[in-house]
């Protein structure tokens, strides 16, 4: 059902028009000129606008032009039993999504109404989408680190300049990466990220460049790369440390000649691609011991930005615990939660080894655990208990076995890797599996290396 606005000068069409537009569940508004028309406009907002083009006191090519002026989104439907090509053209081109002549017919009247709406539910759709999108990468804090930051995304962003990123594990790497792709000349454009510690060694080339049919065992069909869905827009590459010597080598070349082959292929593809690169490793470290090649190095730090740790603005610790409860509360349709001042004041002086990322898991923790409404320092210092037990604040919050079942599984297998030293091969021998078994489930399990 949508709001429909009829503006027309002659009452049988205004009933006409009311009657069949009800008759298909829609709400609708008359009015009988053009200025009346842009005052019941203002006032309801409509989705759609039926509008005749000769009327009294104010046309409707002028009041076609005083809707579009208006920050509201809908759609114009122009009919006229005076109608010229010359003045369908020149609505068409002024915003009108279409023109109808009169005598009307009733079911192109329906049709045309159908496809207007559907057009404007899709336009809404995506504006909300966009929102979560802005939401999820929404950059929040106040802080002197932060700010400074900021800075340099203003900078950076209406460039072409490569970027990297650096920072420990959950800092907002992917967050600033977005923040610049979205404020830059690519902004319309795809913003595609890879991880490559997630990837194996054997697919990560497939999955930057792509691969033909056949190229390989299970290559049942031809793919796209990343790089190719990226065009026109933004490659992120998350912790580019993680990737090896000879992809590498492929993607400096990709870099600088924009060209490159898909797997098994041998016509060569041009992109258009801006990258980012970002990592928690030392890369100048990995070029001394030769695990990381000094001329990407050099191709990918143009610009260099370095995240500060959640400790380094522990400031924003009270906005970004209330933007997480915030977002939680949204997305579960939960009864708004708050923090006691009290309890903000409890997390600032907690310690955050996984920075950003551990507050934002805590403060869901907290909204699942906590019994009231308001969240208070004793529930913090109740999860305080068992945040270093991993495995008991598992076994602490309710949940469907399955999704305990997942959680144990994803504990277990990170704490090898990381007794392990994320050596695969020894890990993968540890736990009684493949390596390319590991490798899935590192990646199924979104375990990712500190």
């Amino acid at each position: 059902m949508a709001r429909i606005l009829v503006v027309d000068d002659e009452e049988n069409i205004r009933k006409t028009l009311r009657e069949i537009l009800e008759d298909e569940s829609h709400e609708v508004l008359v009015a009988e000129d053009g200025e009346r028309g842009l005052r019941a406009f203002i006032e309801e907002c409509p989705d759609i606008v039926l509008l005749d083009i000769q009327m009294p006191k104010k046309d409707g090519l002028t009041l076609l032009a005083d809707i579009k002026a208006q920050p509201v989104d809908c759609e114009v439907i122009m009919i006229s039993g005076h109608g010229t090509i010359e003045s369908a053209v020149r609505a068409v081109k002024s915003g009108a999504y279409h023109f109808l002549q009169k005598p009307l017919s009733m079911v192109e009247v329906k049709q045309i109404v159908r496809h207007a709406v559907l057009a404007k539910q899709q336009r809404d759709e995506i504006r909300q989408l966009r929102q979560r999108d802005d939401d999820k990468y929404k950059i929040v804090g106040r802080s002197a680190a932060i700010e400074r930051i900021l800075n340099e995304v203003k900078k950076v962003a209406p460039t072409n300049g490569r970027v990297l990123i650096s920072g420990e594990s959950g800092t907002g790497k992917e967050l600033i990466a977005y923040a610049i792709h979205s404020h830059s000349q690519r902004a319309g454009g795809p913003f595609v990220k890879v991880n490559c510690a997630a990837i194996p060694e054997n697919l990560i080339e497939s999955e930057l460049f792509g691969h033909e049919k056949g190229s390989f065992t299970g290559a049942v069909a031809s793919k796209r790369g990343k790089f190719e869905c990226a065009d026109k827009g933004t490659l992120f590459l998350d912790e580019i440390g993680d990737m090896d010597m000879n992809t590498q080598t492929k993607v400096l070349r990709a870099i600088q000649e924009g060209e490159f082959e898909r797997v098994g292929g041998v016509k060569t593809i041009r992109v258009d691609v801006r990258i980012i690169a970002a990592t928690h490793q030392d890369l100048l470290g990995m070029i001394d011991e030769a695990k990381f090649r000094q001329d990407l190095y050099y191709r990918l730090n143009v610009v260099p930005i370095v995240m500060p740790t959640l400790s380094q603005r522990a400031e924003d610790i009270p906005v970004l615990a209330n933007h997480f409860l915030e977002l939680y509360c949204r997305d579960n349709g939960t009864t708004g939660k708050t923090f006691s001042k009290n309890a903000l004041s409890a997390l600032m002086g907690q310690p955050y080894r996984g920075n950003i990322r551990e507050l934002k898991n805590m403060v869901e923790r907290l909204a699942i655990m906590s019994p009231g409404n308001e969240i208070t320092e004793a529930d913090i210092r109740a999860l305080a208990e068992i945040k270093d037990d991993p495995a008991a604040g598992i076994f602490a919050r309710p949940m469907p076995l399955s999704q305990a079942q997942d959680e144990l599984e994803r504990l277990y297998v990170k704490t090898q890797l990381e007794l392990n030293g994320w050596d695969i091969p020894r890990t993968a021998a540890v736990l009684g599996i493949q390596r390319t078994n590991l490798h899935r489930k590192i990646r199924q399990l979104g375990i990712e290396k500190r």
